[in-house]
């Protein structure tokens, strides 16, 4: 069922059309969140925010864009996360494990985005920048742990690669079967880190 209106709205002042994108863009990350990019339109989310969805069609042409849209918002928030995390440590182990629990910590905290950043339909689409600003400062972690000598030296970019399917498989599966007896989430990503990248166990 569509969201319920949320009451007469106001009409944006001269100006701010930007305010509006974020606003409708809000809006379809929080429906995502609860229901899956396959559940969500551009109705929805015009009635939710009180708006015709001639104003969502302004900005968005399609419910696509308006994902694809939502997607590029959870990446830059994962990473703000991951990069904070990574700034409070000097040592490049401890960064790059701080840097990979926080963005296992948001996915935990975000699962049905999650699975819409790595599951969905959408998320195959070609000409997403945004995802590659997270691989990129995974790789720079990797490579900052082989330069200090605390990882064997070798391909950084490899390496990330396999730390990312290992970290978004567990991810995914940890989301999708609850169930099975996990071990804790910080022991098995503490296991990937010494087995793939070559890092002393804490």
């Amino acid at each position: 069922m569509d969201s319920a209106p949320a009451g007469p709205r106001r009409p944006n002042a001269r100006g701010q059309g930007e305010r509006l994108r974020e606003e409708i863009v809000t809006a379809a990350v929080r429906m995502l969140g609860e229901r899956t990019d396959e559940a969500m339109s551009l109705r929805a989310v015009a009635r939710a925010l009180s708006i015709s969805p001639t104003s969502v069609y302004l900005y968005f042409p399609d419910r696509g864009a308006l994902v694809l849209a939502a997607m590029q918002r959870c990446h830059e928030d994962m990473l703000r996360a991951a990069t904070e995390a990574e700034g409070r440590h000097t040592d490049p182990a401890a960064r790059l494990r701080a840097r990979i629990l926080a963005q296992a910590a948001w996915a935990q905290a975000n699962p049905g985005l999650y699975k819409v950043m790595h599951e969905s339909e959408v998320s195959r689409q070609p000409g997403m920048p945004f995802k590659e600003a997270v691989l990129a400062g995974t790789v720079a972690a990797v490579q900052d742990c082989m330069d200090a000598g605390l990882a064997p030296a070798g391909d950084a970019l490899t390496v990330a690669l396999d730390l990312r399917a290992a970290v978004v498989g567990t991810l995914s599966l940890r989301i999708n079967e609850p169930g099975l007896p996990w071990p804790p989430l910080a022991e098995q990503v503490g296991r990937f880190l010494t087995g793939l990248v070559g890092l002393p166990q804490p």
